[in-house]
């Protein structure tokens, strides 16, 4: 219970009963030391020579993944500070889709080193604000170092791609699956002003476990994960005519309730007759117009399907919403609401809609669309747990082709640039006042802490690796970083480590914020925890109570 105590000497009650507070430092180091484990936590799984984590969740399923994100929504958090980690990690996620591990071991380092200048009694105002113009120096000189590409050069995109996986369960998978992501993208970026527009959601990726990783395709249209409606309906249509629907194709019931008096058979059958005709009345319209498949949002009767079959189109039913979007991008099709509004202008075209035994499922592919602004990656894989990694691999790899293709500027990759970043920045502070010359330095020290990681993830001396590389960046080497599959140091650039430079912008901007914010709280008042109820008393207490005995449940 927290309580002032008051003139008079009665304390006064501020918080309520339960509340746990901690002030000033002890707040600030117990955040940094939450925050610092799970950087911690997450460490040994950069680079390629990175350590994998298994992880089970309350249910019992397993995940094995080395993905900074990944691993860290999966770890149920319960500390607020540590918290703030996993949303460094969302962020970035967000934002550039990798780098993820990167930004929370900067974002660690930083506190780590802050605890350092508090200890030196350096105020956390000053270190915010030393870090905060560390940051926007170090994202002026990345501008500087970072080089520029042409966007739509397959080569490229394909290395940067290569490097994201190179760390990944698929490594060596990776120049195939680099290739497919880099088509993938470039088929639905569309070029604006100069300027690229690519939304990662526009190319679909569906998993199935089975046959290998080498079977994974990138097919120039969509895959469904549903099965044609009825086994009467052609599984094959070349040259199809494709019909988008968001209208349920059977007939609808009335809003309110209405009764129908049915005195003879003749009124049944005269009943069932105009329900049947207005079913094929649905059908009629759809290849008046010329469709030769239907896919459909809603359901479908199944007399409707019966006359469809009869009518030898194909239909898919209960099409997720998203989906649909993606077929209209891919067909060129116009989604339509009310069946009577369908016009032959609102078909999609493709070569080919099938409908194929893919593992255990059936799947439709609507494939050979003439320029696609929406495709699809049918991931295989051994296993479940190689699929689900595939898929988490080939997402950071559309997503780094996507920010070269925002801005076209890369940079090398084995920490070549946080190390000379982190050398202009001790160069930078040597004209800065003395505590703030310090909140830089520990900046700089931080940036180091990713060539270290690396060097430490692949079983090298990391002393003798920074030192070594720090006098080659001295020289002017500026893209020597760790060759983490060589044991040495070596010119990243030469061996085609490249990364996109937003990628290393955006790892910086999220780790300052969250070291700044982690490093400005000075209290922490927790509420205290709802208490669980009991479960309701059985007649037996019941009497005793009402006998004026105490029942144990009083006692408690």
């Amino acid at each position: 219970m927290a309580a002032a105590p008051s003139a008079t000497g009665i304390p006064v009650l501020i918080l309520k009963e339960g509340t746990t507070r901690r002030k000033g430092r002890e707040a600030i180091y117990a955040n940094i030391m939450a925050a610092r484990i799970v950087a911690e936590a997450i460490k040994t799984s950069l680079g390629p020579k990175g350590m994998d984590k298994m992880l089970v969740d309350s249910f019992g399923d397993v995940t094995i993944t080395s993905d900074g994100r990944t691993v860290l929504d999966e770890m149920e958090i319960e500390h607020p500070a540590a918290k703030m980690m996993v949303e460094v990690a969302k962020t970035q996620d967000d934002e550039v889709g990798d780098g993820t591990t990167t930004a929370v071991i900067v974002a660690g380092e930083l506190l780590g080193k802050a605890e350092e200048l508090l200890d030196k009694n350096v105020h956390p105002v000053i270190i915010i604000d030393g870090y905060r113009k560390a940051a926007q120096k170090a994202l002026e000189e990345l501008d500087k170092i970072a080089v520029e590409v042409n966007p739509k050069d397959k080569e490229v995109l394909k290395k940067i791609a290569m490097t994201a996986m190179a760390s990944k369960l698929v490594a060596e998978y990776r120049e195939y699956l680099a290739e497919l992501t880099a088509e993938a993208i470039l088929q639905v970026a569309e070029e604006v002003d100069g300027k690229f527009k690519v939304d990662v959601d526009d190319v679909k990726v569906e998993k199935k476990p089975g046959r290998s990783l080498m079977e994974t395709q990138l097919i120039k249209g969509i895959v469904l994960d549903k099965e044609v409606v009825h086994p009467g309906m052609p599984k094959r249509i070349e040259n199809a005519k494709i019909a988008l629907l968001n209208c349920p194709l059977e007939v609808e019931k009335t809003e309110f309730d209405a009764k129908i008096h049915i005195e003879t058979p003749e009124q049944m059958e005269a009943f069932i007759k105009e329900e049947e005709r207005m079913m094929r009345e649905m059908v009629e319209k759809i290849k008046k117009v010329g469709a030769n498949v239907v896919l459909c949002q809603k359901g479908i009767d199944d007399m409707v399907q019966h006359f469809l079959a009869r009518a030898g189109i194909l239909a898919v039913r209960r099409i997720k919403k998203s989906d649909m979007e993606k077929l209209a991008k891919a067909t060129g099709a116009r989604i339509v609401t009310n069946l009577d509004d369908l016009k032959p202008e609102d078909l999609g075209e493709a070569e080919l809609v099938e409908e194929r035994k893919v593992g255990e499922d059936k799947m439709v592919f609507i494939e050979g669309c003439k320029n696609p602004k929406s495709v699809t990656i049918l991931i295989r894989g051994g296993s479940e747990r190689v699929v689900d990694e595939a898929e988490r691999s080939i997402h950071d790899a559309l997503c780094v082709i996507r920010d070269v293709l925002l801005e076209p500027k890369i940079v090398a990759g084995g920490g070549a640039p946080e190390l000379e970043l982190a050398m202009r920045l001790r160069d930078w502070a040597e004209g800065l006042p003395g505590k703030e010359k310090k909140a830089v330095e520990a900046f700089a020290d931080a940036l180091e802490a990713i060539p270290v990681t690396l060097a430490e993830n692949a079983g090298l001396d990391p002393i003798d690796i920074i030192s070594e590389l720090t006098a080659l960046h001295k020289k002017g080497e500026l893209w020597t970083g760790v060759d983490v599959l060589g044991g040495k140091t070596g010119d990243m650039w030469e061996k085609e480590v490249f990364e996109p430079v937003l990628v290393k912008k955006q790892v910086i901007k999220s780790a300052t914020e969250a070291a700044t914010m982690i490093l400005k709280i000075d209290d922490v008042i927790a509420a205290a925890k709802l208490k669980e109820k009991k479960p309701p008393k059985g007649p037996e207490e019941t009497e005793t109570e009402a006998g004026g005995g105490e029942t144990s449940s009083e006692l408690d």
